[in-house]
């Protein structure tokens, strides 16, 4: 069977037929009081940028609940842990400063997307705000909000993603085994099972 593709808006907008109103006007273009609650209680982000080639990358931020800073009603700030240092989201947003947020909540099938512009920051005062086990951020991502609205459950129900009893995680084998089966590393597996076992939980906050 052959692919047939999709070239143009109005043969998607045929396909899909006509938005609904109430999802085509949802969008604002700043923070409401229960967008505030929502971040409030959110401890995870999907962070999406784009180099100026169109490269991508989605970056999943998290931290205790609340850990992203409302600066006011059009600006938030989202503190960096400890990683990896690869720094790809980071430089996309050097090159390119629109980015995508998607804010979950566990158990909540809604998910609330934020788009706007982005900068780093290294150091400002509301840092201090920011501390969580005594790990104050070496830097921040802000973005200026351009377009925030509440996405509707139907992904999450029909994936039932947080349904335990549908989880089925033991079906796949260990990170650390599928990290010795992907990559070229000298480590052993059973460095790599050390590595990413009980102790790993212990440098969430440690450079």
């Amino acid at each position: 069977m052959s692919w047939v593709e999709i070239g143009s808006e109005e043969e998607l907008r045929d396909l899909l037929g006509e938005v609904l109103p109430r999802a085509a006007n949802k969008d604002r273009p700043k923070l409401h009081k229960l967008d505030k609650e929502w971040l409030a209680a959110s401890p995870f982000c999907l962070i999406a940028t784009a180099a100026d080639d169109g490269t991508c990358d989605v970056s999943p931020k998290g931290d205790p609940a609340g850990f992203t800073l409302v600066l006011d009603d059009t600006t938030i700030a989202i503190p960096e842990r400890p990683g990896n240092r690869r720094a790809d989201g980071f430089r996309n947003i050097l090159r390119n400063p629109h980015v995508g947020l998607i804010y979950m909540i566990p158990g909540r099938n809604e998910t609330l997307r934020i788009n706007g512009r982005a900068r780093l920051l290294r150091d400002a005062p509301f840092f201090d705000e920011m501390i969580v086990k005594g790990h104050r951020p070496q830097l921040a991502i802000v973005v200026e909000i351009e377009q925030i609205f509440h996405h509707c459950a139907k992904a999450f129900l029909r994936s039932a993603l947080w349904k335990p009893e549908k989880w089925e995680s033991d079906t796949l084998p260990s990170h650390a085994s599928i990290v010795k089966g992907v990559q070229s590393v000298s480590e052993t597996l059973e460095q790599l099972e050390a590595y990413y076992g009980a102790a790993y939980a212990d440098k969430l906050y440690k450079v």
